[in-house]
């Protein structure tokens, strides 16, 4: 296991008023939305998730790089757990053409609404039960979206990933925070969040789950 970065240009790409996150527009109540995973979160308001989130391909990269690091072969079983509207698989089909991708997430709007060369491979469903025989994929990504979990969900959706996969070609990224400012960063500007851990944290709870893949933190400076 090892911290392996792959999204963090994406991630600070994004200007963000933390706080006009909070004052101009009732928080709880954007949370209350965003936590539907409906249109409000994907195509509504920034206040209550991305603003609209469309394909623009930013993620293209980042499916040049894990292939690289990992070794994927061109006929690789490739799973991404919270794939949303399935942008980063897109990518993958079009760098390895003969990859078999499967995509899950919780939210319907998202499967509905996911990239039409991709949305026959998507499903809804549940990250703590994933619905896959035991290393049935050779390589298995989750980006922002098992910090969505409590605890219980989130223990086994570690398990999940971990059983699902062959080796060590797996990846998870989740929102994390090194000192008080970060955190209360995180605070002002999260929706979904329900796990907050340092990395430290993290690295203990992968390891307390078995988990033998990689990971990366995304940081709110």
């Amino acid at each position: 296991m090892a911290n392996v970065e792959f999204i963090s240009k994406i991630h600070k790409s994004t200007k963000r008023d933390y706080i006009g996150r909070v004052t101009e527009f009732d928080k709880a109540v954007a949370a209350e939305l965003a936590c539907k995973f409906d249109k409000d979160y994907w195509d509504g308001s920034r206040h209550t998730g991305y603003g609209g989130y469309r394909y623009d391909g930013r993620w293209g990269v980042v499916a040049e790089d894990m292939i690289r690091h990992y070794n994927l072969p061109e006929d690789a079983r490739i799973l991404d757990v919270g794939c949303g509207k399935g942008f980063l698989l897109y990518e993958f089909t079009r760098l390895l053409p003969n990859a078999q991708i499967v995509g899950i997430d919780i939210s319907s709007y998202a499967i509905e609404n996911a990239k039409e060369e991709v949305k026959p491979f998507l499903q809804v469903g549940d990250a703590a039960k994933l619905p896959f025989d035991d290393q049935s994929f050779d390589f298995v990504v989750s980006i922002n979206t098992l910090h969505n979990l409590y605890l219980p969900d989130l223990w086994s959706a570690v398990s999940e990933i971990e059983r699902v996969g062959k080796g060590n070609a797996k990846h998870i990224v989740v929102e994390g925070y090194r000192n008080e400012r970060e955190k209360v960063n995180l605070m002002y500007w999260q929706l979904t969040c329900r796990a907050f851990h340092t990395p430290a944290e993290w690295e203990w709870l992968f390891a307390q789950r078995g988990y033998t893949g990689d990971w990366s933190f995304i940081y709110f400076e």
